[in-house]
């Protein structure tokens, strides 16, 4: 037998995940955003120069492969780099204005299946175009918490600046002395990063370097006067709207794109791998694409991780049942049920059943109204309907259906 492949699930109950569609859909479109649709496949360079050689992204899980035209391809591993690819192609940098999209689908990592973590996963994000100012940050971190909250899921917001090219690059000379000093107690990958992207190394997963890099110099304490300002304001915009949460100075999430803010949101009903969304601002991503010059900040948001704290709201009857005792009535009840499609949801059991096997269908579709022609609502040109709601019966014409 032929089976998905590992890491690669089948979404079969579907209704957690249209559920989170639809909520995440409405509170981004209530902030003013656009439905956006990238390719699946993509050219491996648009990642090596967006998320970053030296991130595990680029360097260990893509699914990356030559094409039948000779072409170095991959499937996407993350939304961002797809939508400023398309923002710069469409020539939206260089019209000016604003820009506010979102998006969802699906992404690939060639990493170790786990609770929360597969090959095939799902993003929904949000990306802004045009706008500089920390008041954008908070916008886009009150939107998630929008999204989470209007799913009834309980979150710890951690934040950190990463700072910009005015102070982040004695900020590296300082970190990089730091690992000189310590090379024989970091992990090999730590090596490697010191090499490419030396910030990357407080995103280490390993144990003994995370004890370590607590006392490795801090971005916070390096920041220049208008990064601190700004992350001053975000703290206080936060407190004053009631947002919890706890600088993490160690916070410099997976991707390379990032400067200035950058967000995580946590869970702990999901074990080990507790990320549930993160984000934040990326204002030098558009450039080095190509792009004429421009801010963008956004957050994307793994869907599977969401799945199972989702309680789905008790479903109120809704919608129609047609049924019928006779198999000659079936094409009259087709026809029917065709009609109130126009307007609402309408099922359609396509062979004969007794009145209580169709009740009992219809309780099932968990339909407001089960309707049902036998031969004597056939004579009579009328369809005896129930409403499962009220316990109510009655019978009436054709035409009034």
């Amino acid at each position: 037998m032929v089976k998905s492949l590992r890491g690669m699930n089948d979404i079969i109950d579907s209704n957690k995940f249209q559920y989170f569609l639809q909520t995440a859909t409405n509170v981004a479109q209530n902030y003013g955003y656009s439905y956006i649709e990238t390719p699946l496949l993509e050219e491996t360079a648009l990642f090596k120069r967006s998320v970053g050689e030296s991130s595990d992204i680029v360097g260990k899980e893509m699914y990356q492969f030559i094409d039948k035209g000779g072409h170095d391809v991959c499937l996407r591993p993350e939304g961002t780099a797809g939508v400023v690819r398309a923002f710069i192609q469409n020539k939206l940098d260089k019209a000016g204005g604003k820009y506010k999209f979102f998006y969802h689908g699906p992404m690939f990592r060639y990493e170790r299946p786990q609770k929360g973590r597969l090959r095939e996963f799902h993003q929904f994000g949000v990306e802004s175009f045009g706008e500089i100012s920390v008041y954008e940050d908070m916008n886009i971190i009150m939107m998630v918490c929008d999204i989470l909250n209007n799913l009834n899921i309980d979150f710890k917001l951690k934040i950190n600046s990463l700072g910009d090219s005015n102070c982040m690059p004695q900020y590296r000379e300082n970190l990089l002395e730091f690992l000189e000093n310590h090379l024989d107690d970091i992990c090999d990958d730590c090596v490697r990063r010191k090499d490419t992207n030396p910030i990357r190394v407080l995103d280490c997963k390993n144990n003994k370097c995370q004890t370590l890099y607590e006392n490795a110099p801090k971005l916070l304490d390096n920041l220049c006067p208008s990064c601190d300002e700004d992350f001053k304001i975000l703290q206080n915009l936060l407190i004053s709207n009631n947002i919890n949460f706890e600088v993490d100075p160690n916070l410099v999430r997976g991707l390379d794109y990032y400067s200035k803010t950058a967000f995580e949101f946590i869970s702990s009903g999901i074990g080990a791998q507790n990320a549930i969304a993160g984000g934040g601002r990326y204002d030098r991503l558009v450039e080095f694409l190509d792009g004429k010059a421009t801010p963008a900040v956004g957050f994307a948001i793994g869907v599977e991780r969401l799945l199972e704290l989702i309680e789905l709201p008790e479903d109120e009857r809704d919608g129609w049942y047609f049924g019928a005792l006779d198999e000659q009535y079936i094409s009259l009840i087709l026809s029917l049920s065709y009609k109130k499609r126009k307007n609402q949801k309408a099922v359609v059991s396509l062979k004969p059943r007794t009145l209580k096997a169709h009740l009992k269908a219809a309780d099932k579709e968990n339909a407001r109204y089960c309707a049902i022609i036998g031969e004597n609502e056939f004579q009579d040109h009328k369809i005896w309907i129930k409403d499962l709601y009220q316990k109510s019966e009655s019978v009436i014409d054709f035409d009034t259906i």
